[in-house]
């Protein structure tokens, strides 16, 4: 059976980002796969010092999932930190994979860029640095096969296969070679300003606001000066959030509606009814599950049992592959 695994880093609250371009697609997968979902909060420590947005953002994350749709019958659950055997295949990993590969990792090369005239290496931490390699422990400790991400994360899963392919051309075949999974028309949810949508940039829409908020948050999406009855772009920012929010049906409407030129707010309050009603209930449930964070923490623990059998499994005959084991 197909092995599909993602996870979101415990940096704050979910965003529609984040749902559109990893929750989404690997829920509907996890019905028909074998699946690892978990909790970057390693990953967290290198965009964050805050250890209260860390342990609040497990908890709002976690219930995310859950709220979602999340089968937790058929899904391994889990908080990265519990599993002890990704850090160790991290070092593994870190120990034969060439720096010139890290060099060319896409967040490392924007601060550089940014610090032009200075030292280049200036606000560059070795979490950040090393980021892409932890990412492949992540992936390469379970095998998975299958990874959804949006486009944007693209180059993080070309690195995994990349130090897969080194460790097995080093230490004989052991890990699959894992394929991204992006879905071209719709994984990539743009920010208001029409750029990635980010915490970092404030320009997110929360995955679970409260309606009135998440109205207030669609009316902020970036448009143009056209005109009630100018036709409306489809290439615009506005259009891409209908796009990741409406089946086949539904687009040729709203094509329609851009051609006939539509006013950009009639627009907007039609992309609100939309999302709203996709989220609405879960958005119930959420809250439910946020005021009972140790039903969140038993769901989390019974996940962490089975992915620390299948982890240590590996991690047994990856550490045998290199040359530790018993005498």
């Amino acid at each position: 059976m197909t092995t599909v695994l993602t996870g979101i880093t415990t940096n704050g609250s979910p965003h529609l980002g984040n749902y559109v371009g990893a929750m989404r697609p690997a829920i509907e997968l996890s019905k028909k796969s074998e699946s690892y979902i978990f909790l970057a909060d390693y990953h967290s420590l290198i965009k964050q010092q805050s250890p209260e947005l860390t342990h609040q953002s497990t908890l709002s994350i976690a219930a995310a999932w859950i709220a979602c749709g999340l089968d937790i019958e058929n899904t391994i659950f889990y908080r990265q930190s519990s599993i002890p055997q990704i850090m160790e295949l991290n070092w593994i990993l870190t120990s034969i994979t060439p720096k010139g590969l890290m060099n060319r990792a896409h967040a490392y090369k924007a601060i550089q860029d940014s610090n032009r005239g200075q030292d280049k290496d200036k606000n560059v931490q070795m979490g950040l640095f090393n980021y892409p390699i932890l990412m492949s422990s992540d992936i390469l400790i379970f095998n998975a096969d299958l990874i959804p991400v949006g486009s944007d994360q693209k180059q993080h899963i070309e690195m995994t296969r990349d130090i897969a392919n080194k460790f097995n051309s080093t230490y004989g075949s052991f890990f699959n070679l894992p394929e991204p999974l992006i879905s071209e028309r719709t994984s990539y949810l743009p920010g208001l300003d029409g750029n990635k949508m980010s915490k970092s940039y404030s320009n997110f829409i929360d995955l679970f606001s409260e309606e009135k908020r998440l109205q207030k948050q669609i009316n902020k999406i970036k448009t143009d000066s056209r005109e009630p009855g100018e036709e409306k772009p489809r290439n615009s920012t506005l259009y891409k959030y209908f796009e990741c929010f409406s089946n086949a049906a539904r687009i040729k409407e709203i094509d329609n509606c851009f051609r006939d030129g539509m006013a950009w707010g009639d627009l907007k309050k039609q992309l609100f009814n939309l999302i709203n009603n996709e989220l609405a209930p879960a958005r119930n449930k959420y809250i439910e599950l946020i005021n009972n964070p140790k039903k969140v923490e038993d769901i989390l623990q019974e996940g962490e049992a089975k992915a620390i059998k299948v982890a240590s499994k590996n991690l047994s005959e990856i550490r045998s592959l290199v040359g530790i084991r018993p005498l």
